[in-house]
């Protein structure tokens, strides 16, 4: 009990290492770079001088404007609330003794319960965000926001099942629990989705600090380091590497058949965790914008979801090293509920990436003096 206590310290401290090492980046951005920028922007230039004018300035009029794919960016953020809701209340009353890790399937009923009732924040942000991008039907986010995501999830765990049945284990899922599942998705989640939807969409977008142009402005050349897939390669490791000993231990508990007690490092983490998606994106979202590139959405929300990629990798490497599995129906059982849970990291880690950057952006923008 003691060397895993040590280990769980040393894996906090690697975590904070991280932070501090990025907390010192975001620092130099915030306390000298960008007032440095933001003093030499509001100062009276000449128009000579503004025309010679480079930097994140230059894209104020393209910076909040309506990215690709808005809908789907918009129901992966709603689903990223709903599952940070769902973390968040359920390690408070981990932490508070109320819900004991001995009994893995009744802690699994509660999250299952608090990811339903959770849907009303799903709506309200997904719906939030969509009015902000000037979409016009509150119904069709809350729809994908509401289907999305959880049918995929429920499309893989019902074919999963069936190979259960297939080999008349007594592992499957019985039909009357299929069709409870089927009554808190449709009967109290969807419902709950388009409330928090219908208020969203109804207290109107987000307030903007600038105005977005007519006509988009040409991106230039980039690096190929900003490019999407690299992006989302590099910037992921990061908030895998803050979780890292936590997920292995996590991972012993469900496969192995071990307990896991300690929800208070579990909760340390999961902050850690929060801190570094946010720092890194950021971080990676100010890069961008002094390399006039305006198209930062997308980009901020991957520089932290890419981390679920690492974590269905370390799957892979854990099954290989740690699990004795040879039946193929048990074989695609782990990798399918892993695909799953790696799904969750990136829309969870997705969406704090996106909405911290979101208000970095609004707050930089908003202490600019524009004509």
């Amino acid at each position: 009990m003691t060397s895993g206590g040590e280990i769980h310290w040393i894996a906090i401290m690697n975590a904070f290492v991280i932070i501090l090492l990025m907390s010192g980046m975001v620092a130099m951005i915030l306390c000298r770079t960008l007032h440095r920028d933001i003093a030499s922007y509001n100062e009276t230039v000449t128009k000579e001088e503004a025309l010679e004018e480079s930097g994140w300035k230059l894209v104020h009029g393209d910076v909040f404007r309506k990215p690709e794919y808005s809908l789907l960016l918009c129901a992966s953020v709603g689903s990223g609330v709903q599952l940070m809701g769902m973390s968040l209340v359920t390690f408070c009353f981990s932490g508070l003794v109320f819900l004991s890790p001995a009994h893995f399937g009744g802690l699994l009923q509660y999250m299952m319960l608090l990811f339903t009732f959770m849907g009303i924040l799903a709506g309200y942000t997904s719906a939030r965000l969509f009015s902000t991008f000037n979409g016009e039907s509150w119904k069709t986010v809350a729809s994908l926001t509401a289907c999305l995501y959880p049918g995929i999830f429920f499309a893989i765990f019902f074919l999963l099942n069936l190979l259960i049945w297939g080999q008349a284990s007594s592992g499957a899922v019985p039909f009357a629990t299929m069709f409870a599942l089927l009554v808190l998705w449709f009967g109290i989640s969807c419902p709950l989705v388009f409330l928090g939807a219908y208020f969203g969409f109804r207290k109107g977008p987000l307030e903007l600090p600038v105005r977005t142009n007519t006509i988009a402005r040409a991106i230039p050349e980039q690096h190929w380091g900003y490019s999407f897939s690299s992006i989302t390669l590099t910037c992921g490791l990061l908030p895998f590497g803050a979780v890292f000993t936590e997920l292995f231990f996590i991972m012993s508990s469900v496969w192995q058949h071990q307990f896991y007690y300690l929800f208070g490092f579990l909760t340390l983490t999961f902050l850690i965790l929060i801190v570094t998606c946010a720092e890194i994106s950021i971080s990676l979202t100010y890069f961008q914008l002094t390399s006039e590139n305006h198209a930062w959405w997308w980009r901020a929300w991957a520089a932290s979801a890419g981390s679920g990629i690492y974590v269905f990798l370390y799957s892979i490497l854990y099954f290989n090293q740690r699990l004795q599995i040879d039946k193929t129906v048990s074989m695609m059982l782990y990798f399918g509920y892993m695909f799953i849970v790696s799904i969750i990291f990136a829309l969870l880690t997705g969406a704090i990436g996106l909405l911290f950057s979101f208000q970095f952006v609004r707050g930089i923008y908003g202490s600019l003096k524009l004509d």
